[in-house]
């Protein structure tokens, strides 16, 4: 099992064979179940309490309803979900939401989730009504804080989201998800909608959140430069599988499975000499559909050893394998060898 590098009593967050199926169905009056979208496909790994993991892949890969799992926003097909020692997939109602004020998510498009209806107080204040926290002048100034922490001015309060930018908009959507003293965030893409000078801020500001309130977060992401910046490991992600997990330094440094390899080819390098010299790796074909997945080895119709002699990928699904002490990589055997 992929853990936490970390003391196991210090794990926040525990996924085991997590499996996210979407079923699809056909027929008019009577539907019929004929085979399942597998957008999650087995994901084991821990999120230690503090630490920051990072999830990258490319789009469809499965990493946003990884996240939505975790937090029970979609109910698992199978697989375990463990926060702080409690099993999630076992809780509903009235249980399961007292865990939902522990665990919050900072959505992608700070356009479309907020409520343009509401103003920023009653948006950051809505999710201290729905658990209860705080009343009156002490919610008032709760909300004062929060905006404070996020670097809203708080005589904005009274505003609508349509008068903010796009930057200030995700501060409202970070805020609302710190209303209600979280332990663990899921950050689902927090700046990929945003313009790049407007990014570095609101990463160093997560960054500045995590330290001043103990934060645990799991940050999705498809840009690696970012993911490097935040991460204290980094787990890569391709068709529902977790196909290398690493600490960042050592992932950027040594890559060793061949589709983490061809991303970090495509990061840009600001060195002009660096940059031309080295080698980049294309990849040919397309991601193949999570509706009918390649049998075995789920990189195999993109691999460059496809076809070695003896290769056992197109039978054998790989293992996450520990190569280094916190290096895991799901490898079969003639790539391992390589």
């Amino acid at each position: 099992m992929v853990t936490a590098e970390s003391n196991p009593n210090d794990t926040l967050v525990s996924v085991k064979d997590l499996k996210m199926y979407f079923p699809v169905t056909e027929g008019l009056l009577i539907q019929r179940h004929t085979a399942d979208v597998k957008a999650v496909d087995g994901l084991t790994f821990d999120v230690a309490k503090n630490e920051t993991l990072g999830l990258v892949g490319e789009s469809g890969c499965g990493k946003s309803t990884t996240g939505r799992a975790i937090l029970q926003l979609h109910r698992p097909t199978a697989g375990s979900v463990e926060f702080d020692g409690v099993e999630l997939t076992d809780l509903k109602g009235s249980e399961l939401r007292r865990f939902r004020r522990r665990m919050q998510m900072i959505f992608q498009d700070p356009f479309s989730s907020l409520n343009p209806r509401m103003t920023v107080s009653q948006i950051i204040g809505e999710p201290m009504a729905i658990h209860g926290l705080y009343k009156g002048q002490e919610r008032r100034e709760r909300i004062e804080f929060i905006m404070n922490a996020v670097g809203l001015n708080p005589l904005f309060a009274k505003r609508y989201p349509h008068e903010f930018s796009g930057g200030q908009r995700q501060r409202i959507g970070i805020a609302r998800a710190l209303a209600v003293e979280p332990d663990f965030i899921v950050c689902d893409e927090p700046v990929s909608a945003l313009d790049v000078s407007i990014q570095a801020q609101v990463v160093n500001l997560l960054e500045d959140l995590q330290t001043e309130f103990g934060l645990t977060y799991l940050f999705i992401a498809h840009d690696l430069s970012v993911v490097k910046h935040i991460s204290d490991r980094i787990a890569v992600m391709y068709l529902g599988h977790i196909v290398e997990l690493s600490e960042a330094n050592e992932l950027y440094n040594n890559p060793i499975h061949a589709y983490t390899k061809a991303l970090l080819s495509a990061v840009p390098i600001p060195d002009p000499v660096v940059e031309k010299t080295r080698e980049r790796i294309i990849l040919e074909g397309d991601v193949p559909s999570p509706l009918n997945p390649p049998a075995g080895c789920v990189f195999r119709t993109r691999c460059t050893r496809q076809g070695t002699t003896g290769c056992t990928c197109s039978d054998t699904t790989p293992e996450l394998t520990e190569v280094s002490p916190g290096h895991w990589v799901a490898n079969c055997e003639c790539c391992m060898s390589d």
